[in-house]
């Protein structure tokens, strides 16, 4: 089976399963766990309202779509990332990306999450109701590592597999007994932690007309967890994405360039989520960028801006993102990579 065959296979699938979806008619909430892996990595991509699954050709692609680390240029491309989330939640990623000539390349992945410190309580029988149990921070990060190949200048994929641990801390809690009164109440603390295995799948194809690119990724795959009676999966979702650059209709020579993209998410504990981004690269040194997300609760307007510029031979990337969040106020994302 020829490249473009195999290929035109892949689009026809994952859009049979975005229909099935589609048509599905049910109002999917609450279904998943270990949220922290659906955070937006890469100021640059959600600066452009997180359509990263066709356009982030370098490190920070490993996050969106495996498929994307196939082109990147460089012997090796290093990122690292922060967001300053809401409530004091904060996250921290890295990526990177190493070419091995006539094979591939080999990715690796790092996101830890800082969510603060939390004060403890526990039912007692005094007149607060409650005594303090001291403080505790939660914990959760994603080690993985990944590998893509770019079959031909138009086909590439890629797998990213990730280990994944989220601690909850301690807890009391009562196995036998009904209430504070009762004399058969036992109390003993337990430990909340658990770590599974993910796999992220991509694939993209460049039509080379015009920067006509698509991708599609399947993110999370996984078995379920439990912590007590009821299992959950990870936020396994299905995406795929489009982009354009418009100016190239008019003057194949423009220095400057202008990405158009379109992406689709259809996560497994929500509707259809939407997106879209804007990029207008000027004289590859400065970047400006602009997009909208659809569908969130909270999340909608994204804006950000990108430098490039040369550290010695080195080429350095810088990027900013902010985001609007309701009634959270903004988040804020900064990005920094450096390529040889």
């Amino acid at each position: 089976m020829s490249i473009r065959t195999s290929s035109a296979c892949l689009v026809l699938l994952m859009l049979s399963v975005l229909q099935v979806d589609a048509n599905a008619q049910i109002m999917k909430k609450a279904q998943v766990g270990f949220r922290f892996l659906e955070n937006p990595v890469s100021a640059e991509v959600i600066g452009r309202g997180t359509v990263g699954v066709t356009s982030t050709l370098n490190a920070n692609g490993i996050f969106w779509n495996p498929s994307l680390l196939g082109w990147i240029r460089s012997d090796v491309d290093l990122t690292l990332n922060h967001t300053r989330g809401i409530a004091e939640i904060n996250y921290n990623s890295a990526a990177a990306a190493i070419h091995i000539r006539g094979v591939g390349v080999v990715g690796f992945s790092l996101l830890m999450m800082d969510y603060g410190t939390f004060y403890g309580t526990r039912r007692a029988a005094n007149e607060e109701g409650f005594v303090e149990t001291g403080t505790f921070s939660p914990s959760a990060y994603a080690l993985g590592a990944a590998f893509s190949q770019k079959v031909s200048d138009r086909f590439s994929y890629g797998l990213h597999m990730k280990y994944v641990r989220q601690d909850l801390g301690s807890a009391w809690v009562a196995p036998t007994g009904s209430n504070l009164s009762d004399p058969g109440l036992a109390i003993s603390e337990r430990t909340y932690a658990q770590n599974a295995l993910a796999f992220d799948i991509g694939a993209y194809y460049d039509f080379l007309y015009n920067g006509i690119r698509f991708g599609a990724t399947l993110q999370n795959i996984s078995r379920e967890v439990r912590y007590e009676n009821e299992a959950f999966p990870l936020p396994f979702a299905v995406s795929f994405g489009a982009s354009i650059e418009p100016l190239l209709f008019f003057d194949p020579e423009q220095r400057n360039t202008l990405i158009l993209s379109f992406e689709s998410r259809h996560p497994r504990d929500f509707n259809e989520k939407l997106k879209l981004g804007a990029e207008y690269n000027i004289l590859d040194v400065l970047v400006a960028r602009a997009g909208y997300a659809t569908n969130y609760d909270e999340r909608g307007f994204m804006a950000g801006l990108g430098i490039r510029y040369h550290v010695g031979e080195f080429p350095v990337r810088a990027d900013y993102a902010y985001q609007t969040f309701g009634i959270f106020g903004a988040v804020h994302h900064l990005s920094l990579a450096v390529s040889y």
